[in-house]
């Protein structure tokens, strides 16, 4: 049985050494979803400037060919998020969710400083390229285990009908720290000459994210630990307990990611590369859709958790959504490619964000309620990053990639498509349940 918010932190503050007073909710949640916005904050960044990396790192002819590159290591991090999700989701559930969201904020950290401090390839010829590509990789693996942790530390701080309210901050995190990316580039782009940029000035956004981690160390390190280790007591790994006892809610929860990731990575954090490089929109259009998708994540997340609190089942919710995501899915991304104006881009991209931000929360809930609490973290961490890797990480890769063989810039959105029907298949075949 779920205590209440306040009666759940005097128990753990009680017997957690760590926490010598109980943190208000809204430190609770500030520090929970602090690393979590800085995890976001890098990606966004590389995301936003992958053009200005791939051509600092990997210089080719073809500037195509430089954005194939860097988004080919912006995936490559991805990659790492299994193992980080399998290790520090399954520390979360044998040893705190605590210990390991703080483990894994400085592990976020080392990554971004290797990215935004590391010397060109003019500089250093091949081992820059390969710096880069080793501290995308750390990323990669602490942003596989923080998810997990934080997530599941926010769902288990709030009560039963708190839980949509308390995951909401995930997805309200992501969207300010995505709107902070976006203004980084495009204060920069208004700042900043082409060349400036492209030689050093995309690395300031690297250096600024630096400066959140010692503070999300510092307040996370005081926070209640709310979970009593159970994987650990019953002397069977997690990871083992998931495999052998909960395989199909496993594979559920991967393709109910799914959608959700591609949207996020295609129609945000590919959209200023998208908008600028094959579309041949001004930089600053690029950043103004981001802002508007970033700015809606945030608070349709918010509103769908409030949502999801207030409604018996939350599975018709997340269907409705997906549902209407397929069917304004193509119109959208027609009118990218048909309609050159920078207030349809931003309304286009905004709605699609709104529909994911508003069943978002709800999914998120739906897929932890899926697992016990002894290897609930695990479980949600494993899930999303396999959903990620397979799918968001490489998203930009295989949208850029089906642009140039195809020569359709409507390849994006026939990707973003298919996903949204393997979702909605899956969803309709799921049986809700509470945890």
């Amino acid at each position: 049985m779920h205590t209440s918010l306040s009666e759940s932190t005097v128990t753990s503050a009680a017997a957690s050494p760590a926490a010598s007073r109980v943190p208000s909710p809204a430190t609770l949640i500030f520090a929970t979803a602090l690393g979590n916005g800085l995890e976001v904050f890098d990606f966004t960044v590389f995301s936003f400037f992958a053009s200005y990396i791939g051509s600092a790192f990997f210089p080719a002819k073809d500037p195509l060919g430089s954005l194939l590159f860097a988004v080919g290591t912006f995936a490559a991090g991805f990659f790492a998020r299994p193992l980080g999700a399998m290790l520090i989701g399954s520390f979360a559930d044998r040893v705190g969710r605590r210990a390991a969201m703080t483990m894994s904020i400085w592990l976020m950290a080392a990554g971004t400083a290797a990215i935004g401090l590391c010397p060109s390839y003019a500089t250093l010829g091949v081992a820059a390229p390969l710096i880069v590509l080793c501290g995308r990789l750390m990323q990669g693996f602490a942003a596989g285990g923080e998810i997990g942790a934080a997530t599941t530390y926010l769902m288990e701080s709030g009560a039963q009908k708190q839980r949509g309210f308390m995951v909401s901050w995930q997805g309200v995190s992501q969207g300010a720290a995505a709107i902070l990316g976006a203004l980084c580039g495009l204060l920069l782009s208004r700042l900043m000459d082409a060349q400036t940029l492209s030689s050093w000035g995309w690395r300031l956004p690297f250096l600024i994210g630096l400066l959140i981690a010692p503070v999300g160390y510092y307040i996370r390190r005081h926070l209640p630990e709310r979970h009593d280790g159970g994987a650990a007591q019953t002397h069977v790994s997690p990871i083992r307990m998931l495999v052998t006892q909960h395989p199909k809610q496993l594979a559920t929860a991967v393709l109910m990611i799914l959608s959700q990731t591609v949207t996020m990575y295609v129609v945000v954090y590919f959209m200023p590369s998208y908008l600028s490089r094959v579309m041949h929109y001004p930089a600053s259009t690029g950043f103004t859709a981001a802002i508007a998708s970033s700015l809606t994540i945030a608070i349709a997340s918010f509103a769908g958790g409030w949502i999801a609190d207030r409604i018996t089942r939350r599975k018709p919710l997340v269907v409705a959504t997906t549902t209407l995501g397929l069917v304004f899915c193509l119109p959208a991304f027609w009118m990218l490619v048909h309609v050159p104006n920078v207030y349809a881009v931003a309304a286009v991209c905004a709605t699609i964000t709104a529909l994911m931000g508003l069943g978002g929360v709800a999914s998120t809930v739906l897929i932890m309620e899926m697992f016990p609490a002894s290897v609930r973290a695990s479980g949600f961490s494993i899930a999303y990053a396999i959903g990620v890797t397979l799918f968001g990480g490489t998203a930009q890769f295989v949208t850029t990639s089906l642009i140039v063989k195809t020569g359709s810039p409507l390849a994006a959105g026939y990707y973003v498509f298919a996903c949204l029907v393997i979702t909605w298949v899956t969803l309709l075949r799921l049986r809700e349940r509470t945890a």
